[in-house]
């Protein structure tokens, strides 16, 4: 065995097997949803492939520096002159040169077809939030059942009993979703959807009535009008009229971000509204 040998093939398999990783993880749902959902492909969660393509590229970097050890006379030669003389800039290397900054300008201004990736990438983003729902709140798998609960304003006792009813029986309140999840092969969003019938009524909710988080939670721009509706009980149509009043049109199937782009503003700008309507009484 040649170790120049294994250095170069190291560095090609290193090579292909990250543009694997990335192209998954270019498809890979944000955080948030894939730590939701527990989201898996081939049977590793995005954090696995994230670990595994944050080494691979370590190992990439290695075994081309060692194969650069190795061809160091071949790369010279790409920087030599007609007269053998080493020159930096040679037209081949101001060539490479002029291709890296044009796809790195060209991305940070996002110009096509460079924009036209980024907005790919966007299109799988929104897809899988779709597909597999937003959490309620950034990290809600990390809360404890009974916090859980509370934030949500859900009946903490009802909601053991639709778990367990679900088939996700929890040992104690303070255990996170995420490992109620974990326990019984289920997801966070499983055992949420088991106890939404848990939520306390609004007349025993307290008397601050309908409440909108003073800031939106991660994932309200993905959210229809319907959904945002459902998920703080407010009255859809009613919603949709007041909007109407400030100027806003909007549809109950169209998502805040959408409803914000069609009027030039941000989707924090029509969370407030919506707070503001809130606020007022509807």
């Amino acid at each position: 065995m040649k170790l120049r040998k294994i250095t170069s093939l190291t560095a090609l398999l290193a090579f292909v097997l990250m543009l694997l990783t990335s192209a998954v993880l270019y498809i890979a749902p944000q955080g948030r949803i894939a730590y939701w959902s527990d989201w898996r492909m081939l049977g590793l969660s995005k954090t696995d492939w994230g670990n595994i393509h944050i080494n691979l590229g370590f190992l990439f970097l290695i075994a081309i520096g060692l194969h650069m050890y190795y061809n160091w006379r071949p790369l010279t030669a790409y920087l030599k002159n007609k007269a053998k003389q080493l020159k930096i800039f040679t037209p081949d290397f101001i060539a490479a040169l002029i291709v890296v900054l044009f796809c790195a300008v060209g991305t940070y201004f996002l110009v096509p077809p460079f924009g036209w990736v980024m907005t790919l990438n966007d299109h799988f983003k929104a897809a899988a939030a779709q597909k597999y729902g937003e959490p309620p709140y950034g990290h809600a798998e990390l809360s404890s059942l009974k916090s859980f609960a509370k934030k949500l304003d859900l009946d903490l006792d009802k909601s053991l009993v639709l778990l367990k009813r679900a088939g996700y029986p929890a040992e104690s309140a303070e255990m996170t979703l995420a490992q109620i999840a974990r326990q019984n092969g289920a997801t966070p969003q499983a055992l949420y959807l088991a106890i939404v019938p848990a939520a306390v009524p609004e007349d025993q909710a307290g008397e601050r009535g309908v409440q909108l988080p003073a800031d939106p939670p991660p994932g309200t721009g993905n959210l229809t009008l319907a959904e945002l509706s459902a998920r703080y009980n407010l009255d859809l149509n009613t919603l949709l009229r007041q909007l109407e009043v400030q100027g806003i049109e909007a549809g109950a199937d169209q998502t805040i971000k959408t409803i914000a782009d069609a009027h030039q503003k941000g989707p924090v700008d029509i969370y407030e509204a919506i707070k503001e309507i809130i606020a007022a009484g509807m």
